[in-house]
């Protein structure tokens, strides 16, 4: 059995604080600094990590490569497995045009620019970051906007600041999954938290996109309908984290925003001229005025259904616990760790989701989507085939930053740094967002900054005698506000609007909104540290 250390350099906690951060600080100045790849610099921060745990923490060889495997295998399965499959149902819906049909049926909702960016950003965004993640909602939504009439640099800014409030339960509740894996935490413990805490986020993001796309005569004119998405999208988030399902979470609360702008009168009513003159300063797509079939219409709509319904049923009683039981769970090969007290660790055991996982019920979802478009089986498997060529950097990425990450918790790396983070006292909570926000920042994703910093700010929160539940969600809500500053979504923003090199312009535009963010969300977990906000936790 090997047992962590927490001062294995000179006895020092700070010293020894110092050379676990080590691989941290080699992938975030290879990415930040030298703008290195994201999977390039993820190996190499697996390399230091490994260096620094067998040479440093004396982790016997062999149980450090078997931790780096448990955790490419967790990137891979399930996390890589959901996106794989949630892009793979987007790549057929674009193969039979079906997506340009939802494009025009969108645009036909209103011709208001200002409600236009609401129903696409914010709530057909939150719906791909829900099915998918990782740059795609930024992606899709700004090229929708292109073509619905906006200035590119303007559909950009929208669709990097929409992404936020979803991104805490994107691709399936992945960030929350893998911090409740990495933590040891009971998922529904953490999701209730993040569940408590994005949804304010949710109230004040439709009023920012109003502003950005028409100023204050925009907030004057549409704040109705923006409060009425934000509200409706707030509350069904928390209902759905706290009471359903994380993996639902996101779907559930684009669903009931969008049903909640639609139902509000003022969101029907037509433009007036001077302000589409004023917002829609872009060359608008000339098949908006297209008109489709309603059968044509409801295939378009079918995928998303089809992956709402499998979820829900999912959900049941019953099934879920037939579902599980298909479970595998086994004693990691080589693998026996114990922590500084002598106890073995939770990663001893693991636990490989068969069935139950949502990347299973989205290929299931995505078999009935191939019959509902009419996608021939032999193109079906061929598109599956080219989202995974599509996405290999991105698995290749994700895999070594959960490998890092892994080691680092099972070395005791992560141990020995939130030993020393808990000397913040109290003042831990208001700067733990902060820590989630730099992360996503770096890497440009939630799971992969919950994998790298959720363990840490658990330790850190028992060593401080704050809620480990609270500052573990607070590290992936503070981190969703990182995602529209990140090196990655600026890239695709840019490449998807034609606006490659001008990833400075974006990022001075969204930065404001990124820290100002940042700082309501800090004062949000700091309150509900004490008896200010306490009430709000379960």
């Amino acid at each position: 059995m090997f047992v962590q250390q927490l001062e294995p350099v000179g006895g020092s906690l700070g010293l020894s604080a110092l050379v676990a951060a080590l691989p941290l600080v080699t992938v975030l100045v290879l990415l930040g600094a030298v703008r290195m790849k994201a999977h390039r610099a993820g190996l190499i921060g697996l390399a230091v990590a490994a260096a620094v745990g067998w040479l440093v923490y004396d982790m016997p060889l062999g149980q450090t490569v078997s931790s780096a495997a448990q955790g490419a295998v967790f990137g891979l399965f399930p996390i890589m497995w959901i996106v794989v499959n949630a892009l793979w149902v987007y790549r057929m819906t674009v193969r039979t045009r079906h997506f340009d049909i939802l494009r025009r049926s969108f645009g036909r909702l209103s011709d208001d620019p200002r409600i236009q960016a609401l129903v696409v950003a914010f709530c057909f965004g939150a719906l791909l970051e829900a099915l998918a993640g990782f740059g795609a909602p930024v992606a899709i939504c700004s090229v929708m906007l292109v073509a619905l009439g906006f200035d590119p640099v303007k559909a950009a800014v929208v669709a990097l600041v929409a992404n936020t409030a979803p991104v805490a339960f994107g691709a399936m509740g992945t960030p929350v999954v893998t911090l409740a894996q990495v933590t040891g935490l009971p998922l529904d413990a953490v999701a209730s938290v993040v569940g408590r805490q994005t949804p304010l986020l949710a109230l004040v993001v439709p009023l920012v996109l109003v502003g950005l796309v028409d100023g204050k005569r925009g907030l004057r004119e549409t704040w109705v309908p923006a409060l009425a998405c934000g509200f409706a999208f707030a509350v069904a988030q928390f209902v759905a984290s706290n009471y359903v399902s994380a993996q639902l979470a996101d779907i559930g609360a684009a669903l009931v925003g969008a049903g909640a702008l639609v139902a509000v009168p003022h969101a029907r009513r037509p433009a007036a001229e001077p302000v589409r003159a004023a917002v829609l300063t872009g060359v608008r797509s000339e098949d908006l005025d297209e008109e489709d079939a309603r059968p044509e219409v409801l295939r378009a709509y079918a995928p998303y259904a089809l992956i709402v319904v499998i979820f829900s049923l999912a959900q049941i009683p019953a099934i879920k616990d037939w579902l599980a039981k298909a479970n595998w769970v086994f004693d990691w090969p080589f693998l026996n760790v114990a922590d500084p007290s002598g106890k073995p660790v939770g990663g001893n055991i693991f636990t490989l989701p068969l069935v139950s996982t949502g990347g299973t019920l989205v290929l299931i979802a995505g078999v009935f989507t191939a019959v509902v478009i009419g996608v021939h089986a032999r193109d079906a498997v061929r598109e599956w085939f080219a989202t995974v060529h599509e996405l290999r950097f991105a698995i290749l990425t994700v895999t070594s930053v959960l490998a890092l990450a892994y080691v680092m918790n099972l070395s005791g790396q992560a141990a020995t740094i939130g030993h020393f983070v808990a000397a913040a006292g109290a003042g831990l909570a208001f700067l733990s967002p902060v820590l989630g926000w730099f992360g996503v920042a770096v890497s440009g994703s939630d799971t992969s900054a919950n994998a790298l910093f959720g363990a840490l700010q658990v330790t850190a929160a028992q060593q401080s005698g704050l809620s480990p539940e609270l500052l573990a969600a607070a590290n992936s809500s503070g981190g969703v506000l990182g995602k529209m500053i990140s090196p990655q979504n600026l890239t695709i923003a840019c490449a998807a609007v034609g606006l490659a090199g001008r990833e400075g312009d974006l990022l001075r535009k969204v930065l404001p909104w990124s820290a100002g963010l940042l700082l309501v969300m800090c004062l949000i977990v700091w309150g509900q540290s004490t008896a200010v906000l306490g009430w709000m936790l379960p």
